[in-house]
């Protein structure tokens, strides 16, 4: 592999830094530029699917993430106003179907950190903290980034240029490329506290709550280890003001108009402006897109960096092919079998997540939760489910998508 075919990447967190491991194994040269001076510790997206565990079982990092994490292969629906249990699923079901029939609860900070490790001894890849890129301009026979450091401007050339520098994404907005979608008019508040929800109210390790005035999710993450923390996640009044939704009196209230009697020490609270966005492309010459900066959805069954792992791992290995000699149009072939997942699975999906949690009309909220109820009885029924839910009918989808479905 020549020097002249570095692969550029503008992202330093999960999806960029997989991308840069599965390049770099292949000898491919490797330049991540990433704007913060280190990485960044960001308790979000801790829900790793079956789908994803696949991808990252083939990297070899699934054990270290089990490690770190915690498994958990059941998840439960309630009904918040009667305090019933209305469904329960045991990924138990895809024993058949995955060498992964659970998640994994990995928070993402300790996701990039298991990364890193594995890239810090790779002498093709140059992992640089404290580079902003600003700009981008195309050629025939590569792409130059501009990028901004503490001691100046510097230019920098790659025979590609990948975008994985999130839902904002400088690199898609220099190449040009829309964002299609919309943006919620609630925002999501998530509140971090170390009450036992399972010792306490016996709730699983992941809990979806239903409920017409204010659903709720609940799971819980390792942190830096036993007992662990406890995520819960609110809808948030569009109109009130942050410093009024974050306040001491505010978050305690809320937790205890959903979980009374109890007491809470929130030790992490945060707001979240939620889009349901997909790229118009995920290729546009020599750039190309991964991760929140290729599609952007509300966090309600938690498919959001987990398309973005697989959006690596497909991109990945197309480009290998491509600097190896392989025709050009892989990369077009990798645009649209991750655009058309994203807006299949992971934008269909969490959209009617949010809407299974939220409605408010009687006679249908019944039929939803119902509906949920026979699903998880019925073997059968729930394994389809299961296989959606986890992701792995995504990938299935994803690998039979050819380039003549674009004809």
């Amino acid at each position: 592999m020549k020097a002249d075919q570095r692969v550029l990447i503008s992202g330093g967190g999960p999806v960029g830094l997989f991308c840069a491991l599965l390049l770099g194994r292949q000898g491919i040269p490797v330049r991540l530029f990433d704007v913060n001076d280190e990485l960044q510790a960001d308790p979000r997206a801790a829900t790793t699917h079956p789908a994803t565990l696949e991808v990252l079982g083939k990297a070899g990092l699934v054990e270290d993430m089990a490690r770190v994490g915690l498994t958990a292969p059941l998840f439960q629906f309630w009904d918040r106003p009667s305090r019933e249990l209305v469904a329960q699923f045991d990924l138990a079901l895809l024993a058949k179907d995955t060498a992964y029939p659970y998640v994994i609860q990995c928070e993402q900070f300790k996701t990039s950190k298991i990364l890193m490790s594995r890239l810090i001894d790779m002498p093709n890849v140059e992992i640089l903290f404290g580079h902003e890129l600003t700009g981008i301009e195309q050629k025939s026979d590569r792409v130059t980034a501009s990028v901004r450091t503490k001691t100046g401007e510097e230019k920098h050339d790659g025979s590609y240029l990948i975008g994985a520098d999130g839902g904002r994404s400088t690199v898609r907005k220099q190449a040009e490329i829309a964002f299609e979608g919309f943006t919620w008019a609630e925002r999501f508040l998530v509140l971090t506290t170390t009450f036992d929800f399972n010792a306490r109210l016996g709730y699983s390790y992941r809990n979806y709550f239903a409920d017409p005035d204010e659903w709720c999710n609940c799971f819980k993450v390792a942190a830096d280890g036993p007992p662990g923390l406890w995520r819960t996640v609110f809808p948030a009044d569009a109109n009130a003001s942050e410093a009024d939704l974050m306040s001491d009196e505010a978050v305690h209230a809320r937790l205890q108009k959903f979980f009374p009697g109890e007491t809470y020490d929130i030790v992490h609270r945060n707001l979240y402006t939620i889009h349901q966005r997909v790229a118009s492309t995920f290729r546009k010459g020599r750039v190309l897109l991964a991760g929140d900066s290729a599609h952007l959805n509300n966090s309600i069954g938690g498919m959001g960096l987990n398309g973005g792992l697989q959006d690596a791992e497909n991109l990945a290995e197309k480009l290998t092919q491509v600097l190896n000699g392989g025709p050009d149009n892989l990369l077009d072939l990798y645009s649209l079998q991750r655009r058309t997942v994203s807006i299949e699975f992971v934008q269909a999906q969490s959209i009617a997540n949010k809407k299974q949690l939220e409605t408010r009309e009687p006679v249908a909220r019944k039929q939803t939760l119902d509906d949920l109820a026979r699903t998880a009885a019925d073997p059968v029924k729930a394994r389809e489910y299961l296989l959606r839910s986890s992701m792995l009918s995504m990938q299935t989808r994803a690998a039979a998508i050819t380039l003549n479905e674009a004809a």
